[in-house]
């Protein structure tokens, strides 16, 4: 399988099911276009992975939405929750570490820490929002790994 964009209108849908890994990248970046070939090798042999890119330059929502300040970054999702973001072109090794190692998560295990987190970030915001009386949305934050 060979990677797809992703745009802020594709993005919760292709995040939500299995493993998904984002590189967000620019034309003008060295260290992404030395990553990219990577990517889209480790993306050739992991049929079962998603291998999505994101052009910060066209999709600066999205971008920001992650709070992306430095790129390459690489994001991974593991049925719909946030398992891995870093900054930094990857070797091709430590690619395939990592996939491995979202591959072989207890993801019982992780829903129930990422359930905790956000409940623990609603309550903390609840907590700051008090006296204002303003409702407080969802942790749902895509940067909140």
């Amino acid at each position: 399988m060979s990677t797809q964009a992703l745009t802020l209108e594709t993005h919760d849908e292709t995040v939500k099911d299995g493993i998904v890994l984002i590189d967000f990248w620019a034309d003008w970046c060295g260290p992404c276009k030395q990553f990219a070939p990577v990517f889209e090798q480790a993306s050739e042999q992991h049929g079962d992975v998603t291998f999505t890119k994101v052009d910060t330059e066209e999709q600066q929502q999205l971008a920001a939405r992650y709070g992306i300040t430095s790129i390459p970054t690489l994001i991974a999702y593991r049925d719909g929750i946030p398992v891995f973001g870093q900054p930094g072109a990857l070797p091709a090794p430590a690619l395939e570490d990592l996939i491995q190692q979202v591959k072989s998560l207890d993801m019982d295990q992780v829903k129930q820490q990422y359930a905790q987190a956000v409940e623990a970030q609603q309550q903390q915001a609840q907590q700051q929002a008090a006296p204002q009386r303003q409702g407080v949305r969802a942790g749902t934050d895509p940067a909140a790994f």
